[in-house]
């Protein structure tokens, strides 16, 4: 009689991976106007897509060129690294499904504080009717989520390969349908990869992930622009970074376990 074999922990954690990525994309395949958004549409300024649009684009150029230092000292960079080192010894060359949880265990608690501080500042600045100024401070809070959830699998965010990987993140978690199913794939790409696409043009990926975004946020960013209701739109900055969280947490980790499985 045959005997069944095991698989390792990290088998095991890989399978577990799937499936919550599949109901992840499953979920975002579905493209559905919320009631409000219904009620918003025609509402909205022509240009206001496009304005957004160079909004997100320039927030993302600005801090990529000259922010980034500042975003990292919101936050402690060094201790994210050492907890991963740590965390690294501990699970040695055949780490345990506990020591694995370990890693995605402290990304998670990261994305949770920054959901908080998006909502705050959202809300907050919606109640004054902020709505476009708010985006380099959401741009910020992306970023600094995302780093945080980087260093925690040991990855660094400050290239041109890794800030590629960072903005397919984020146009992932806001894309839906075929859109999303082409910006995974290339996200798995560069897993697989570890390398930028032919011909990668920055400046191309930056529109398009801004583009993105403000397709995904355009009713909410509207709204948050008229005062004291602009809190509902303000609120959906929650909504959106909980997405982007989700995402990256499960692209970091499916990128965490290939090198594990490879090394």
């Amino acid at each position: 009689m045959a005997f069944l074999r095991r698989g390792t922990p990290l088998d095991a954690e890989q399978a577990k991976l799937d499936r919550a990525q599949a109901r992840f994309l499953a979920k975002r395949r579905q493209s559905k106007e919320s009631r409000l958004n219904q009620f918003l549409d025609g509402k909205v300024p022509p240009r206001l897509r496009s304005t957004l649009t160079k909004a997100f684009a320039k927030a993302f150029d600005l801090i990529f060129s000259k922010a980034t230092p500042v975003i990292d000292k919101t936050y402690n960079a060094d201790k994210a690294r050492h907890e991963y080192r740590v965390n690294s010894l501990t699970a040695g060359g055949h780490p345990s499904s506990r020591n694995l949880r370990q890693f995605s265990s402290q990304a998670n608690g990261s994305a949770r504080a920054n959901t908080a501080i998006s909502t705050a500042a959202g809300v907050s600045l919606g109640v004054l009717g902020i709505g476009i100024p708010d985006i380099a401070l959401l741009v910020g809070t992306m970023l600094r989520s995302i780093h945080q959830i980087a260093l925690h699998y040991g990855y660094e965010h400050d290239n041109d390969a890794e800030r590629y990987f960072i903005l397919l993140l984020i146009e992932g978690s806001a894309a839906h349908g075929e859109h999303l199913d082409m910006i995974d794939a290339d996200a798995n790409a560069f897993i697989h990869h570890h390398a930028l696409p032919k011909a990668y043009d920055a400046s191309k990926q930056i529109h398009a992930t801004a583009s993105a975004l403000s397709d995904e946020m355009l009713y909410m960013k509207f709204l948050q622009g008229i005062p004291v209701v602009g809190a509902v739109g303000g609120a959906f900055d929650a909504v959106y970074m909980h997405n982007l969280t989700a995402y990256a947490r499960l692209k970091y980790r499916r990128r965490f376990l290939a090198d594990r499985q490879t090394s």
